[in-house]
């Protein structure tokens, strides 16, 4: 079975996270993190477990660097979950696989009830001309 896991970058962020349908979970990942390397075939299983439910996505920070420093991203990996768009729950560095998974579980239990208190993102405001 192949994973659901897209890539992305800075130009299709807009689309397919922030007006995205679906809830994402994110990896921002670099080509020279051990770490990002050993936790993907995870990211990828979880991404057959959760298809059709939750967006897999993975973003390298070494070519797209706006999308990281928008979000705060000074480490990789950095797993981001975002619901309507909007970050509601975040985890920098390597982790197990449960844990990656009881993030994804916890975020849809409760990732509507965060939205409502987070931040409303304006497109129109940005950091370069």
């Amino acid at each position: 079975m192949a994973d659901m896991v897209i890539e992305i970058a800075d130009r299709d962020w807009e689309t397919t996270i922030e007006r995205g349908k679906l809830p994402a979970l994110v990896m921002f990942h670099s080509p020279t993190c051990p770490y990002c390397r050993t936790i993907e075939p995870y990211f990828r299983e979880l991404s057959n477990e959760y298809r059709d439910i939750v967006l897999f996505v993975r973003l390298d920070v070494s070519t797209s660097p706006w999308t990281a420093e928008r979000y705060g991203v000074m480490a990789t990996p950095t797993f981001k979950f975002f619901c309507q768009g909007r970050p509601v729950q975040e985890m920098v560095g390597m982790a197990y696989p449960a844990l990656l998974k009881r993030m994804i579980e916890e975020a849809l239990l409760h990732g509507k009830e965060c939205v409502q208190h987070s931040t409303v993102i304006y497109y129109d405001i940005s950091g370069y001309a």
